[in-house]
């Protein structure tokens, strides 16, 4: 098979060399140490399609569980050429061939994101800092518990640079075992790393293969239809939607099945009522976040971006239902200006359009620190719960699910899914114990939680970071807010082997000093031969 090189490719060649140069002997030893046990691994923990499972679909969760774990012995410094987001095509080539699937390449191109119709397939993620995933025994050693990270640790995170609180914990991925804690019991503000608990209790809740789904339904009788919200924020209005649900699909289908029942004028409306309670977050208007409601399209940005802060529509909803009826017109459907009105129990379906699955929102939601899906996947893990799908209700929820996964909740104290309230509370211990439960060999439906998170220097809050030095070797999820900087994920040590970290800092005064402290604290970690 022929791969033509990338401009990308061509321009992002010798730092990617240089990266190649530096994690290759470690990332080799650890490879070769650990593929006898991966194929263990995978045999032991390939999961069992239910009867009447869609097999396509099943395909996708053994891919986290057998595929991700094989991919996750691989060398970051294969062959290129590397996608303009940071993933090696050639990880992709690998996986056609061994016809698997899993992870994904966290970009936002049709090729990228799964499909709204069918089975999802996303392609392989970087996947260096996943080396010995999930395994129990064999030739990968665990890191002995002593005083070598702590001389590595400490005088770095006694850098007055972050703050006047601090707090850290560090954790072997492979056994779960607390190797070092500076505090590890205290609760700070998390920032954005609450978005790994967010994620496992989504996962646990609703499982990887969930989906979001928007409908069109007519009432019996009448002319009156209703869009009705599914609480998927990606659902897209764009010609181009990067492998979202599409509302211009929607109309289309919809104009068909009114068509063939003889109507070419409706009234419209649309129903919002999935959620409960208000859709403003306590920060109040903020380009980092819409207002959260059951319908919007495109996370309601009004500049055509797809990530980061950026302006929103004040109402999302509204907007969402008055792009409908310019696309039911377009096929031509007259509607009527839309108003909110609930769906009757009675009001039959016409079609519908689905999100792609919970595994790729959740990489998403983390690889690009997305607060519009965090606030949506709280909601459909209370509603999963029994719980109410506002505000106190999906916080509650995602507390419950992590204590009945056995995990540490103690202090912890959650008030949204996206992190930015400052309100929220979460000890470093808790967010390695996360990180430790997602790698769980037991536990192959938390596995997005690992593969979404970014990867240093290469994909998503973390791609102007770690430049060099541990480019490819972190993987960790952010957190910032004014006072308050956070990082949580996994690092590859000069020895091979795989661990979880957090720190927590808050009362700095300078940002950017702060988080350049804590990725030397990463880096440290990544060059530590500490067993």
């Amino acid at each position: 098979m022929s791969v033509p090189e990338l401009r990308s490719w061509r321009a992002a060649r010798p730092h990617v060399m240089r990266v190649a140069g530096a994690v290759r002997p470690r990332l080799a030893r650890a490879t070769a140490a650990v593929r006898p046990r991966i194929a263990r691994l995978a045999r032991a923990t390939a999961p069992r399609p239910a009867p009447g499972t869609r097999p396509r679909t099943w395909r996708y969760t053994a891919g986290a569980a057998t595929a991700g774990l094989a991919l996750a012995a691989g060398v970051v410094t294969a062959a290129g050429p590397w996608h303009a987001t940071g993933q090696r095509t050639a990880e992709r080539d690998r996986a056609a061939a061994l016809e698997r699937t899993g992870g994904a390449d966290h970009g936002y191109g049709s090729d990228s994101f799964g499909t709204a119709a069918g089975a999802p397939r996303p392609a392989p993620s970087a996947a260096s800092v996943l080396t010995g995933l999930g395994a129990a025994a064999g030739p990968v050693r665990a890191v002995p518990a002593g005083t070598g990270l702590a001389r590595v640790l400490d005088p770095l995170l006694d850098d007055p640079v972050l703050g006047d609180r601090r707090a850290a914990a560090v954790a072997d991925l492979t056994t779960g075992e607390r190797l070092y804690g500076a505090d590890a019991g205290a609760a700070l503000t998390p920032a954005s790393t609450t978005k790994l608990a967010t994620a496992v209790a989504a996962l646990s809740a609703l499982g990887p293969d969930h989906r979001l789904t928007t409908r069109a339904a007519l009432e019996p009788g009448t002319g009156n239809l209703v869009l009705v919200g599914g609480g998927d924020p990606t659902l897209s209005a764009r010609e181009d939607t990067g492998g979202a649900a599409s509302l211009r699909t929607l109309a289309r289908e919809t104009a068909e099945a009114l068509k063939k029942r003889g109507l070419r004028r409706v009234t419209l409306s649309y129903d919002t009522t999935l959620y409960a309670g208000p859709g403003m977050h306590p920060i109040g208007v903020n380009d980092n976040l819409a207002p959260v409601t059951a319908l919007m399209a495109d996370e309601a940005r009004t500049d055509g971006s797809t990530s980061g802060p950026a302006p929103r529509a004040a109402d999302p909803a509204a907007d969402a239902a008055d792009a409908f009826a310019r696309f039911l017109r377009g096929h031509g459907i007259e509607a009527t200006a839309p108003g909110p009105a609930e769906a009757t129990g009675r009001a039959r379906t016409l079609a519908t359009v689905s999100s792609p699955p919970l595994a790729a929102l959740v990489e998403r939601m983390l690889t690009e620190s997305d607060n519009d899906l965090a606030e949506a996947l709280v909601r459909h893990t209370a509603l999963a719960s029994g719980k109410r799908p506002d505000f106190a209700g999906a916080s509650a929820a995602v507390a419950a699910r992590l204590k009945s996964l056995g995990l540490p909740v103690a202090g912890a104290s959650f008030h949204d899914g996206s992190g930015l309230d400052r309100a929220d509370r979460v000890t470093p211990g808790l967010l390695t114990a996360l990180l430790v439960k997602a790698a769980d060999p037991a536990r192959p439906e938390l596995r997005p939680v690992l593969t979404g998170l970014p990867v240093a220097g290469f994909t998503g809050t973390l791609t102007s970071r770690y430049t060099e030095g541990a480019a490819g070797l972190v993987r960790a999820k952010t957190g910032t807010l004014t006072g308050v900087n956070a990082l949580a994920g996994t690092v590859v040590t000069e020895d091979g082997r795989l661990l979880a970290f957090a720190f927590l800092t808050s009362g700095a005064t300078d940002p950017q000093a702060a988080q350049a402290a804590l990725d030397r604290a990463a880096t440290a970690l990544a060059h530590c031969g500490c067993g």
